[in-house]
């Protein structure tokens, strides 16, 4: 590697994409206006569970305005089934997916019908006066019900609920022992059923899709994450040839997950435009986004962890109910089976065993929420963690020590079948300890319930893992994900020394522009500011599989190192020819070709223009010193932390105060500090969020109740603690970057260091579980063993929670 005057990596750079996003100059999808461009509404089912009796659309044709009206029956015959990439085994149950409903409509908001006229107003008037009659069918919401053989079925055709059942078993893998008799022969066993909330990802640009069909190809517009996944996905199910389709990201405001989907909207955009021949654009409600873009988590768990007395574990079992919702989205199945391999965290268990059944219901489908089967079995083994210690009556922590993977132990090959490569969890956690006080607000909560306080303190812990940088294409294969894990990137080094890098991932808020061209500039030895970033279109960045489960830096970032040595190696080839003299005496430093023990050198870029000119080139040397590269990990890459939460909690109210939040993580290598910084602290809000305010609540007919920001609470930065955070380093050994993944830290760790905290700090009341999220209501029912006394009325904070409204454990 080289290096410029003041090295780029690890600099904390305000971000170059910030000035046009922060001051308005950037064009999102929803400003996009072209020549006689038509807007799309679209009618949703008031029903969770109806078969379509009729659907009257005549008024709406003779509406001003309007130029098409269009129902699934219309385009039965063309619109396919929406894709469904992850087929996680053989026999895996997956019903027929229509973009607009034909006979049935399975959950609330499923699109009808559609109207196409001059103003988006216009369009939604015509709605207004499309005449649907339904004939209701039983309604599937519980989701332990659903698995039944007794429950009606979401979808008659298939005969039951259960889509797929997928098991991991360590003995049968020969990862490590056999759980039954670990937990037969367990001198302390503990046993816990807790519950995954659904969620919303409440990205900040809703989503929108513009289709023009005018020139030589179909070039769309949308507010994705994922244009080449989409652009194959549209070629393969609307059966369009793939070069005549262009798929287009232009800045896009967030995504969470949320936008990693080939979504019905777009394809009945795409239908339109080719019907109607002229461009049409769509753009969603916040409302349709709550009812109609997929949700995530979700899941029942039920652990049982075993262990000897002295606090060694010895074996654990999950067993998972994950609902899928009415229907199979893109990657939907797969994201519990992530969990599987995660659930046994940081620590040495020898023997295991995971099991998920997928459910259907009828509520909106489940897919891709960040962190993506993470976050869910970080919950489940960080509170096991803290009920096991409970039981032998530990300090938590100490139980977590005498548990976890030494430093001197990595490589370390898990129960689960993965090889750790890196880690220092004694080091995070110390600084951690030390940031938040840990004993001295271990010896003020002593001194508090002593005397009986009111308002008790309680101290949660979570010191996780997470597997990163999506993801080495064989292991991918091995569990019949549809696509690789690769990345691709492409460097031109214009005639004039500056450089354009071409990238495969698509940014949505992360920072790309400005992280990529930190790495090339110390890698060419150029400033920063010579370099742009293009990318997130499938003409200009013809190849790449997109952003998603904390890859870009990882795998995209290590494709742009690996096309910039094969620009230098390229160089040094023609500087010696220039310079006449042997290649190997040729040395590159600061963006600058030397001979060895002389002073004759030349820039970069005076290589550039002589390798553009082509005047005298080597022999068998092509013109230009552009490369390209594509990085395909050999294994993942293992970001951790100790996450470390302090709350207070009145026990006459319920209500819930974070006071103080302290976490270090470890993400291996930092190329920039500043972005590292903010997607800790979004991750950090979005995980207290799950913990404390968020949840999407169906009434008895299988209507989301909180269908708007008033009544789903994102909670604002007034919500929030300030939060304490630092780092400590230990580089990935799978990429010569040594970086290793921070895009979903934050939202992983903090849950269960904010649940475990809550039921810190009330578990001498007999509190051994608070239902997410942790409202004042359910913890104050929870202390009160009020459970039984009658229905849980909708409040703030999570209301009635998904199915259950019991609150708490006792």
């Amino acid at each position: 590697m080289t290096a410029t005057a003041e090295p780029e990596l690890g600099r904390p750079r305000k971000r170059k994409e910030d000035a046009r996003l922060i001051t308005g100059r950037t064009r999102w999808t929803d400003n996009m206006v072209l020549p006689g461009m038509l807007h799309l509404a679209v009618l949703r089912s008031p029903a969770a569970h109806a078969r379509i009796a009729s659907i009257d659309t005549e008024r709406a044709r003779r509406m001003p305005g309007v130029r098409a009206v269009l129902t699934g029956r219309d385009i039965a015959a063309e619109q396919g089934s929406l894709p469904c990439a992850w087929p996680i085994t053989e026999d895996m149950l997956a019903p027929q997916a229509p973009s607009l409903a034909v006979d049935v409509v399975h959950f609330a908001g499923e699109a009808v019908a559609v109207v196409a006229a001059r103003s988006a107003a216009e369009a939604h008037d015509a709605l207004d006066v499309i005449d649907v009659d339904y004939d209701d069918l039983p309604v599937v919401l519980d989701l332990t019900a659903a698995a039944g053989d007794d429950s009606p079925p979401v979808h008659e055709e298939l005969g039951t609920n259960r889509s797929a059942t997928w098991t991991f078993d360590s003995a049968e893998a020969g990862t490590g022992g056999d759980v039954e008799r670990a937990l037969a022969d367990a001198e302390v066993r503990v046993d816990r059923t807790f519950r995954q909330q659904r969620l919303i990802p409440a990205f900040m640009e809703p989503r929108s899709v513009v289709v023009d069909p005018t020139g030589e190809q179909f070039t769309m517009w949308s507010a994705t994450q994922v244009p080449h996944i989409l652009r194959l996905m549209l070629a393969m199910t609307l059966n369009v040839p793939e070069h005549q389709v262009r798929v287009i990201a232009p800045d896009v405001g967030g995504g969470f997950g949320g936008k990693l989907q080939v979504t019905p909207e777009e394809i009945i955009t795409f239908l339109l435009a080719r019907r109607l021949g002229v461009p049409v654009k769509w753009t969603e409600s916040r409302s349709e986004t709550m009812i109609a873009a997929h949700h995530g988590r979700d899941q029942v768990q039920r652990l049982s962890i075993s262990a000897r007395r002295d606090g060694t574990v010895t074996g654990l079992k999950v067993e998972l109910l994950a609902d899928m919702g009415a229907y199979l989205r893109l990657v939907t199945p797969g994201v519990p089976i992530l969990g599987a391999f995660m659930f046994n965290g940081i620590y040495k268990f020898p023997a295991y065993h995971f099991s998920c059944t997928n459910v259907f219901t009828n509520k909106t489908p489940t897919d891709a929420y960040r962190g993506a089967g993470r976050p869910e079995a970080t919950f489940g083994i960080e509170r096991m963690m803290d009920e096991l210690a409970a039981e032998l009556g530990m300090d938590p922590m100490e139980l977590r020590r005498k548990n976890w993977i030494e430093r001197e132990e990595f490589p370390f090959d898990t129960v689960a079948g993965l090889t750790y490569d890196s880690g220092d969890y004694a080091a995070a956690t110390d600084k951690a300890m030390r940031l938040l006080g840990y004993e001295e607000l271990r010896a003020e909560r002593a001194e508090r319930r002593r005397r009986g306080a009111t308002v008790q303190l309680g101290i949660g812990i979570s010191t996780f893992t997470e597997m990163c940088g999506l993801a080495p294409s064989r292991v991918l294969g091995s569990l019949s994900y549809g696509a690789g894990g690769w990345e691709h990137a492409a460097i031109r080094v214009l005639p004039t020394g500056k450089v354009e890098v071409v990238t495969g991932v698509s940014p949505h808020g992360q920072g790309h522009e400005t992280a990529w061209s930190q790495i090339v500039a110390d890698r060419l030895g150029i400033p920063f500011d010579d370099i742009a970033v293009l990318h997130s279109d499938t003409q200009s960045s013809p190849k790449g599989l997109d952003t998603y489960g904390s890859r870009s830096l990882a795998v995209g970032g290590m494709a742009v190192v690996a096309a910039a040595d094969k620009v230098i190696d390229k160089a040094r080839r023609i500087a010696a020819h220039l310079m006449e003299c042997a290649e190997d005496d040729v040395e590159f430093t600061e963006g600058r070709f030397g001979v060895r023990g002389t002073d004759r050198a030349t820039a970069l870029g005076e290589v550039a223009l002589a390798a553009f000119a082509a005047h005298d080139l080597p022999d068998g040397v092509e013109p230009t010193l552009d490369a390209e590269a594509v990085f395909d990990p050999e294994n993942f890459s293992f970001p951790h932390g100790t996450h470390l939460c302090a709350v207070e909690v009145d026990t006459e109210t319920g209500r819930v105060r974070i006071r103080k939040y302290a976490c270090v993580d470890d993400v291996g290598t930092v190329v920039n500090p500043l972005i590292v910084e903010g997607q800790v602290h979004g991750g950090l809000a979005q995980g207290i969020a799950q913990a404390l305010f968020e949840e999407a609540v169906y009434d008895e007919d299988g209507t989301l109740t909180t269908g708007t920001l008033a009544d789903y609470l994102v909670p604002s930065a007034v919500d929030l603690p300030e939060y304490v955070t630092d780092r400590t380093e230990t580089r990935a050994t799978s990429n010569v970057l040594g970086v290793k993944g921070v895009g979903e830290a934050g939202t992983i760790a903090s849950t269960p260091a904010v649940v475990n905290a809550v039921v810190d700090a009330i578990r001498h009341l007999g509190v051994t579980d608070v239902e997410m999220p942790c409202s004042p209501q359910r913890v104050w029912r929870a202390i009160t063993g009020a459970r039984a006394s009658g229905a849980t009325a909708p409040e703030s904070g999570g209301g009635l929670g998904s199915m259950n409204v019991t609150g708490g454990t006792r």
